[in-house]
């Protein structure tokens, strides 16, 4: 155990951490909002329910996660349009007829 007296530290010299500004371009960017639209464009495309449920959750944790407020609430109204829109294509549209072979 070292003594106090050989302490080579200097608390007058400490500074507090501030980190440094980011510009908002340079951001790192918002995989959660890319993935909401993926998946709300497969649920309306290809009508996977799952898809547009997937979509409304990754929305919902992107906009929790939202840094810069321009550009992310675009890409998250988005998402959210897509993810509405595979909803009301999958439980309010008319049944796919069946393929008969």
């Amino acid at each position: 155990m070292a003594s106090s007296g050989n302490d080579p530290r200097q608390p007058s010299t400490a500074k507090p951490y501030k980190p440094q500004p980011v510009h908002p371009d340079n951001l790192p960017v918002d995989y959660s909002g890319f993935i909401a639209i993926i998946f709300g464009v497969a649920g309306v495309m290809f009508r996977y329910k799952l898809g547009s449920w997937l979509a409304l959750i990754f929305c919902a944790q992107s906009l929790a996660n939202m840094r810069n407020l321009e550009t992310d609430l675009k890409q998250i109204s988005t998402g959210f349009m897509f993810a509405v829109m595979g909803m009301v294509t999958n439980y309010l549209s008319p049944a796919r007829a069946a393929v008969k072979t």
